[in-house]
């Protein structure tokens, strides 16, 4: 599928949303991107690239994770910074059996917020929200 064609389909405000709900019980961060054009290589190694890229790695408690998405590959993957790899890591594979099964039937919408909600109880188990409660990463979703 044509990246413009998903990301028309995409409702950003619910998926914001679901990132803010989300991050209100963790101190981790979550962010969702999409990948323009084709995709060279795995997804993995794409969405690590481009997890650095986006500053992920400078987070206080090192508990970022990016859902990255290259739609017109229909390739997606689910990666965290050191702290989160460490104890939620094994999960990531879960996560992108859903979304595929999601995106499959074009519930596109559906599978990146569960995908979220999915992270986001994870995070809250072993990151749970400080007082600080800072956000540290936007929330947008980011496309290139």
């Amino acid at each position: 599928m044509r990246t413009h064609e998903f990301l028309s389909k995409l409702d950003s405000k619910r998926i914001v949303d679901a990132i803010q709900a989300a991050e209100a019980k963790t101190s981790g961060e979550i962010r969702v991107y999409v990948q323009r054009g084709n995709l060279r290589g795995d997804a993995v190694g794409a969405a690590q690239e481009n997890f650095h890229k986006l500053g992920m790695q400078k987070t206080k408690e090192r508990n970022g994770v990016l859902i990255f998405v290259a739609p017109r590959a229909q390739k997606y993957a689910v990666v965290g910074d050191e702290a989160v790899h460490q104890k939620c890591g094994e999960h990531w594979q879960r996560v992108v059996d859903l979304m595929h099964d999601h995106f499959q039937k074009e519930h596109f919408n559906r599978a990146l917020i569960e995908a979220i909600k999915q992270i986001g109880e994870l995070l809250a188990k072993h990151f749970p929200k400080t007082d600080s409660g800072i956000n540290e990463l936007p929330d947008a979703i980011v496309e290139s």
